[in-house]
């Protein structure tokens, strides 16, 4: 009867032994799961987040282009177009639109557009174009205009260049920023200022411009053959 109880006494001291055993073995597993998801969401942590893409708006265009112009020191820009090339030298005091022709620029925007306008002895227009590359950039950049400054002394002789307005809904001729042209007219075409601003030069290549407005062109004065900006750079 003893050996009985004694027999008993020592399988139950196993058990609870054993189960205790297995316990700590849970505890471990459970622990060990733990640590992994605490890993994952360490590592998840460490994913950087993409930024935002910055685009132009009515809202934010002055501000960022007041900050812009206090940081350039680069006052011209090159244009290689399918006949030649020509420099602009951009004015200080007209500080907005130098800045967004800068900023386009270095963009890449003006590439690969065209001079989509030609009057004959009056202007060449250019920044635009027929295809959806153009179109797909502009949306990129953002949609914005600038607010005309015509009132820093300059005027439209031959070989500036000017901002055209944007033709819709714009009783305050806000100037369409993707856009210029070039006055062509000897000595000037005087009959803009007050109108439009001036924001540069042609400091080298007016015979390139001549060239371009002395081609052929068809109905709503775009030219018979493309005119391509190939390539427009700033000169820094």
């Amino acid at each position: 009867m003893l050996f009985h109880k004694i027999s008993t006494t020592i399988i139950l001291l196993l058990f609870l032994v054993a189960c205790k055993e297995e316990s700590k073995s849970n505890i471990k597993k459970e622990s060990k799961k733990i640590n992994v998801v605490d890993s994952v969401l360490t590592d998840s942590s460490k994913i950087k987040k993409t930024k935002e893409k910055f685009e132009l708006t009515e809202e934010n265009a002055i501000d960022f282009f007041f900050n812009y112009s206090k940081e350039l020191k680069a006052n011209k820009v090159k244009l290689t177009t399918s006949l030649g090339s020509f420099t602009i030298q951009l004015y200080d005091n007209v500080p907005y639109h130098k800045a967004n022709f800068i900023y386009l620029t270095r963009k890449g925007y003006f590439d690969n557009t065209q001079f989509h306008r030609v009057v004959k002895n009056f202007i060449i227009q250019g920044g635009n174009s027929d295809n959806r590359a153009t179109s797909k950039k502009r949306s990129e950049i953002g949609r914005y205009l600038l607010p005309p400054d015509t009132r820093k002394g300059h005027k439209h002789h031959r070989g500036t260049v000017s901002m055209p307005s944007s033709e819709i809904n714009n009783p305050h001729m806000l100037a369409s920023p993707f856009e210029f042209f070039i006055v062509v007219t000897k000595p000037g075409s005087y009959h803009l200022d007050g109108e439009y601003t001036p924001f540069g030069k042609i400091i080298q290549g007016m015979d390139i411009v001549d060239k371009i407005n002395s081609q052929d062109v068809g109905k709503g004065d775009w030219p018979s053959i493309n005119i391509y900006i190939k390539k427009a750079e700033v000169i820094e």
